[in-house]
């Protein structure tokens, strides 16, 4: 199985522990990933506001390098993914529109032609369990885990479109393959606010320290996430988010493989789990 690698701006740069994750448990499971050469950042949803055309051309141009690839697009955060589903459902309805960012994009040498799909380490490990079989030799026997969507990777359901967004099913799948007891909360489905943290940064914090203290009453050890962003938002502003919203409750927020790293039997420190800001000393595989 290969896939070329979207790792976008944040694996590359403030959540590197999560790209050191996902090449170890790729490569531990046999999926055989090429990093798109010379990508360049989906725009975050920001850009989108901005130069609708322009984020389009940037995100063809990214899905045109794979296409010359002959592969796929696989990514480990939400907002990429949805970005890329984004401008390649825009592109391959509209003609005019195709037509236009390929202008655009003939300056750089490449032409979006709609060959690639794009997909996330998630949803690939969902639907292929079986990359799991016989590799799970320290299962998380006895943790409670708290799969925390996020927004970005289930609506809008008609772009991303891989499972119901209103009860979706992939994260708990994978726990429970890990060993692990998913557990239900609140604030699963919930948007982490990390876009709106600097227009809105009070209501941010508040729903941060919200969205922890969910899963902790859930009876949850620690919270995971397939999303960087959101891992950052709940992890780095966790401590702000307490005091915030007028909560106690402490726990870590792990990437997606790094819980199933450890189920591999890595170790805390081969998957960077001690960068993060809260609770890492609680993690205890």
């Amino acid at each position: 199985m290969k896939f070329a690698l979207f790792p976008g701006c944040v694996l590359r740069g403030i959540a590197s522990e999560a790209f050191l994750a996902t090449v170890k448990v790729t490569e531990a499971l046999g999926i055989d990933l090429v990093e798109i050469p010379s990508w360049t950042c989906c725009g975050a949803s920001h850009l989108q506001d901005v130069d609708d055309i322009t984020a389009l051309a940037v995100n063809a141009r990214n899905l045109a390098i794979a296409e010359s690839m002959g592969l796929s697009i696989m990514t480990v955060c939400n907002t990429c993914t949805l970005q890329l589903r984004r401008a390649k459902e825009s592109l391959d309805k509209d003609i005019k529109l195709k037509a236009e960012v390929n202008a655009i994009l003939a300056k750089s040498g490449y032409e979006y032609k709609g060959t690639a799909e794009v997909t996330h380490l998630l949803w690939v490990l969902a639907s292929n369990p079986q990359l799991l079989d016989g590799k799970v030799v320290k299962p998380l026997t006895g943790l409670k885990v708290a799969g925390y969507y996020g927004c970005h990777l289930l609506r809008p359901p008609t772009i991303m479109n891989y499972e119901d967004s209103l009860n979706p099913e992939s994260l708990e799948k994978i726990i429970g393959i890990l060993g692990a007891t998913a557990v239900d909360f609140d604030s699963k489905l919930k948007c982490c606010g990390f876009h709106a943290f600097w227009t809105a940064e009070k209501d941010v914090l508040k729903v941060t320290g919200q969205t922890v203290d969910s899963a902790a009453k859930a009876g949850a050890d620690l919270v995971v996430t397939p999303c960087p962003l959101c891992q950052i938002q709940l992890d780095a502003y966790q401590p702000e988010g307490r005091e915030t919203a007028h909560t106690t409750s402490e726990l870590p927020v792990l990437h997606l493989p790094q819980l199933i790293g450890l189920a591999l039997g890595m170790s805390k420190e081969d998957l960077g789990i001690q960068r993060h800001v809260s609770a890492a000393d609680k993690v205890r595989i």
